[in-house]
């Protein structure tokens, strides 16, 4: 047996056992914030004009997750779950909160890079952090500058500033600009960014860019980290990208290229937009209240100002896939790449014009809950396969420390995909939640995403404040509500009572568990629990 550790062995915090792999290998977790699907699978309508060959290759090597999925909708609970592979009790970004709410990692929390650098581990970051930074100083080192907050510093990054002045370029500005309307669809509303150049009009080069910038940094920090005497220790390095989430940055003179305005030419409108806009974005009947909330708060009522908007977003992947490639570019010239465990992954996805919304939102649509995840094993082992299994961004920390031999003795919401990526059959089906609850506005929300049937995944979402259900299969394209549908009607009965045991049967869940059996009594009225509590089973 192996003897009990501590991250804090005077404290006894966090105890874990160790046993050492035959090989130390080198981890990298690279993330990117707020990526709807047509922007990196392979399938996409746009897939074939984005010019993204340094995902492609990645993706190449990779072993594709093509159901995987975050736990909630926004940056920092999102974080906050991949890392601690618990499902978190931060339920708000920090801008947004109400006084009380947690918006930071509590101290006496770990996250798995912890543990990393407790074995061996020269660990090291780049980039956005918007958990609380203690953690991150705790993990990284005192050197480390994870920014806390949902958009990059830029203005006031020391770093970032260098970094133009070494390029011997002026700070951005806007040459023009993507704007949503006022709710009175007359005034102007939100800025999305747009065309970016520099102060004195002269054109704002690629290498300029704030991801661009963070890719340079990602270079320098593992260059240093791989200074090290031999045999040096093993790297983790994690590299957070803020990009493509918006405000859009993108070069101005990238208006005038052929193939951008080839793209902006092939963008087709969501169904869903289309529909909205028939009925003047008056809310529809298979939606939650949340939706027209949020319609009215980006005030993208024009069918152009929309198409801009995705084309920005289709353009600001290309610019991260130039910083990515600057990155991977360094990691194969050191000979890192090869070797090495390389996780690609988004922390939450995005609207990108779907029922007339962008961003994102304390809602549980299926863009808004699925993401990327790539894994390029050692030697590219099982390169360009995919796995089909339903997955979470939970996983993450148990995969990375199943690989480097520790094994916490604190409870982990996530498993291991180790047994997915050696090839191994998927095993009983998994019951994941995706939780909302504050953002533009309160519409505490909790969903499941299962498989009732083999197959065929669903997603059910109950909010609190709305008497619409929401009800979608995973597999349709175009997102349709199904919750009413007759041909759905067994299918929704399963989710619910599915959720509800799943809400039973922890007590993290009990604030949803009670309102969800009173909602749905006639599903649940053979349960015996103690409405009032009095019973600590209950």
């Amino acid at each position: 047996m192996q003897p009990t550790r501590f991250l804090d062995a005077k404290t006894g915090a966090h105890p874990f056992t160790y046993t050492p792999p035959e090989t130390r290998l080198d981890i990298v977790v690279i993330s990117v914030d707020m990526i709807p699907p047509e922007l990196y699978r392979r399938d996409s309508a746009y897939a074939p004009l984005l010019r993204v060959p340094h995902l492609r290759a990645l993706q190449r090597d990779s072993v594709a997750f093509t159901n995987a999925f975050a736990c909630s909708p926004l940056c920092g609970p999102s974080r906050a779950a991949y890392l601690t592979g618990r499902y978190p009790y931060l339920t708000v970004n920090e801008e947004r909160a109400h006084d009380g709410h947690a918006v930071a990692l509590r101290a006496e929390d770990a996250i798995f890079p912890e543990y990393l650098k407790a074995v061996g581990y020269h660990t090291r970051h780049v980039g956005k952090a918007h958990v609380g930074t203690a953690l991150f100083l705790r993990a990284f080192g005192e050197n480390d500058a994870p920014w806390d907050r949902w958009a990059p510093p830029m203005t006031d990054d020391d770093g970032y500033m260098a970094h133009l002045r070494r390029l011997g370029v002026q700070p951005p500005r806007f040459r023009r600009i993507v704007q949503g309307l006022a709710p009175d669809r007359q005034m102007p509303g939100n800025s999305y960014g747009g065309w970016v150049e520099q102060a004195d009009g002269a054109p704002f080069p690629l290498e300029a860019t704030y991801p661009f910038y963070l890719a340079t940094r990602a270079v320098e920090t593992l260059q240093a980290a791989l200074a090290t005497p031999t045999p040096r220790p093993p790297l983790y390095l994690q590299l957070d990208f803020f990009a493509p989430h918006q405000p859009f940055m993108i070069p101005a003179d990238w208006q005038a290229d052929p193939r951008a305005a080839r793209l902006r030419a092939a963008i087709a409108l969501p169904e869903s937009y289309e529909a909205a806009r028939a009925r003047d974005f008056a809310p529809a009947p298979d939606e939650p209240r949340i939706y027209e909330v949020y319609r009215r708060h980006w005030g993208l009522y024009d069918a152009e100002t929309m198409r801009d908007y995705i084309w920005l977003n289709l353009l600001q992947v290309e610019v991260l896939d130039a910083a990515l490639g600057r990155f991977l570019e360094a990691l194969r010239a050191t000979g890192v790449y090869d070797d090495a465990l390389l996780f690609w992954l988004g922390d939450h996805g995005e609207m990108n014009g779907e029922r007339a919304l962008i961003d994102k939102g304390v809602y549980a649509h299926p863009k808004v809950a699925r993401v990327p995840l790539h894994v390029k094993l050692p030697g590219n082992a099982r390169a360009g396969s995919e796995v089909n299994a339903l997955v979470s961004l939970l996983d993450l920390a148990p995969t990375v420390l199943e690989v480097a031999g520790v094994r916490p003795c604190a409870r982990l919401d996530g498993v291991s995909l180790a047994p997915l990526l050696a090839g191994e059959p998927a095993g009983a089906p998994r019951a994941l939640l995706f939780e909302a609850h504050w953002h533009v506005a309160p519409n505490p929300c909790v969903a499941l995403i299962w498989e009732p049937q083999p197959g065929r995944l669903y997603m059910y979402a109950y909010n609190l404040t709305s008497d619409v259900d929401e009800l979608y299969d995973l597999a349709d394209p175009a997102y349709r509500n199904v919750a009413t549908s007759p041909e759905f009607a067994s299918v929704k009965m399963q989710m619910i009572r599915e959720l509800g045991r799943v809400l039973r049967a922890d007590p993290r869940w009990r604030c949803y568990w009670h309102p969800f059996r009173l909602d749905k009594y006639a599903h649940f009225r053979d349960d015996a629990t103690d409405m009032q509590m009095f019973r600590p089973e209950c």
